[in-house]
């Protein structure tokens, strides 16, 4: 059965909340719902949904959710209840979240944990993202070449329930915390129980280094058909195991954050529970650029303008005003596409993606157009002609955010790929409105022109 509006289900079950119900209802749902859920509650919603799970629950919760939603979220609970959901959490996802936080509300949660936990996430928290180091776990079975067969199969059953957690598909021999090898679950299971790892550990395993990068991390597994791959320092400590999936993902995300700045979102996921003027930040860093570089080569048609007259001088800022609102449009494009692929929007939800993308198109197009007016005025000395480009570049952007956000969801609701029509359509729209807002406006105000 699809639930059109599930949080709403959700805000009523937080009123009297009932656990069991709650965790329930969750699991039945598809993970883009559960991104959308989280989406559409409130601040206090959002941390008493996860407050009512367990721990364990609410990491799984988490897991489920865009990244920038999860850090917020994370950040906005007691600092007790957020160590003990990232202690149900892989080492490497612990770390890439308290590199997010800031820095009181990083060392609050660290003082929840034990000193040995908190020295190994500091460390994982000194790489790089999309380093091997970075993508690294720390649960993982190593043993020292010292022992028997049968003191590790021991040691096994005594920790099962710690190691239910940890990568089985591999366990590393090592000698004094140096990389050994890698011993295979067949030699352990049927080698006598007095037979030293020395004389089983196959030592031809391959590693990579921990300062190793995404790209070649990538060719690596491109190249070997491995699970996961030991993660070694330059003095062949052994220090963790990048997984194949982990690396995937991160392949992923670096692949989505590529296409979001192709179109101006600087920063990377953006999402519409941002505060707008993060949104607006974010994307003004590059337009800003941007308007500079159209104005740089408009420059040139303005080598004849003393054989323009005032009429052809608007001219040379046309292409300025179609170029810029297209660009703050295909921002919003952007958004609503990873929006819609993540599950966090719906066709429906229309007039609140027009809403929520006018604020941001209103703070952009007053900037926008209040730099293309100045740089009108100061070529031309004439003011009138700096309200002219300025109101129609700030009308246009306007507009052409708005439309942005909204195309996607409305070619999305007919059955078409909005990621192939958003942009030619949009582009479109906003030459033709921004050509006719430039020269209505210019012939309404032409004696000053």
């Amino acid at each position: 059965m699809i639930i059109e509006k599930p949080w709403e289900i959700i805000k009523e079950q937080l009123v009297s909340p009932d656990p069991e119900v709650i965790k329930e209802f969750l699991e039945e749902m598809r993970s883009e719902d559960v991104a959308g859920i989280i989406s559409h509650l409130e601040k206090e919603e959002r941390v008493q949904l996860l407050h009512v799970l367990k721990p364990e629950e609410a990491a799984e919760l988490i897991d489920e959710i865009p990244w920038q939603q999860a850090v917020k979220i994370l950040e906005d609970m007691d600092a007790q209840e957020t160590a003990a959901i990232l202690q149900e959490m892989p080492s490497d996802d612990q770390a890439d979240f308290l590199a997010e936080f800031e820095t009181a509300n990083q060392n609050a949660v660290l003082d929840e944990w034990q000193p040995d936990a908190v020295e190994e996430v500091k460390k994982l928290i000194q790489y790089d993202d999309h380093s091997a180091g970075g993508l690294m776990i720390t649960e993982f079975l190593a043993f020292d070449e010292s022992l028997t067969v049968g003191e590790v199969v021991k040691n096994l059953s005594d920790h099962a329930e710690k190691y239910e957690r940890y990568n089985l598909q591999y366990i590393y021999v090592t000698s004094h915390d140096k990389f050994e090898g890698v011993l295979q679950m067949r030699d352990l299971l049927l080698r006598k129980r007095s037979t030293p790892l020395t004389d089983i550990v196959l030592r031809d395993a391959i590693t990579v280094n921990d300062d190793d990068n995404l790209d070649e991390l990538i060719s690596f597994f491109d190249t070997h058909d491995f699970y996961g791959v030991p993660v070694v320092n330059q003095k062949r400590d052994l220090l963790g195991v990048v997984l194949r999936k982990d690396l995937r993902e991160a392949e992923t995300e670096q692949i989505n954050y590529e296409h979001l700045e192709t179109q101006g979102i600087v920063g990377g996921e953006e999402l519409r529970t941002l505060p707008i003027l993060t949104r607006a930040k974010r994307r003004l860093s590059w337009l800003s650029v941007n308007i500079l570089l159209n104005i740089a080569a408009a420059s040139v048609i303005a080598v004849y303008q003393d054989t323009l007259s005032a009429v052809i001088a608007l001219a040379v800022f046309l292409p300025i005003i179609s170029d810029m609102s297209g660009c703050s449009g295909n921002q919003a494009v952007a958004v609503s596409l990873r929006e819609l692929s993540l599950g966090v929007i719906k066709p429906f939800e229309l007039v609140r993606v027009l809403w929520q993308e006018a604020s941001v198109g209103l703070i952009n197009g007053l900037v926008l157009g209040t730099l293309i007016g100045l740089a009108a005025w100061i070529w031309k000395g004439n003011i009138y002609l700096g309200l002219v480009v300025g109101g129609a570049l700030g009308i246009n952007t306007l507009i052409a955010v708005s439309l942005g956000g909204a195309i996607p969801l409305i070619l999305k609701r007919f059955n078409v790929d909005p990621a192939l029509a958003s942009g030619p359509l949009l582009t479109t729209i906003t030459d033709m409105l921004g050509f006719f807002l430039a020269l209505t406006f210019a012939s309404t105000l032409m004696p000053h022109l």
